[in-house]
């Protein structure tokens, strides 16, 4: 039987952008890098142990990227806001998406438990 993680990490990737599955996906390794070396070490490795739990959702638009970077960051929740370098698909400086973790399931899924997975 699986152990259900208890901890987790969450990256919010905007849909507005119209981003490339590839590009979508360095987004979310920027994201999840970022967020992993902001962390509490005792929390990633907890992390860790259980399988480094990902979950990518979408979301609309840059102001609601910016709502809920707010909402985590007000949880005292780690985040990391990617801004893309603008070499490929978006402008530079565009923020592309938000890690917010890792951390307890419960805790993220209070601030990201309504969005859709991507």
């Amino acid at each position: 039987m699986n152990k259900i993680a208890t901890y987790k990490m969450v990256i919010l990737v905007r849909e507005d952008l119209k981003m490339s599955a590839g590009k979508i996906a360095a987004q979310c390794s920027h994201a999840s890098v970022d967020a992993v070396m902001r962390s509490d070490k005792k929390i990633v490795d907890a992390w860790k142990k259980e399988g480094m739990k990902k979950i990518i959702l979408k979301i609309n638009d840059e102001k609601g990227l910016l709502e809920y970077k707010k909402l985590a960051d007000d949880a005292k929740l780690v985040t990391a806001l990617i801004r893309d370098a603008g070499e490929t698909e978006v402008p530079k400086g565009a923020r592309t998406c938000l890690g917010i973790g890792p951390d307890k399931e419960d805790k993220i899924d209070k601030i990201t438990g309504k969005l859709k997975t991507l």
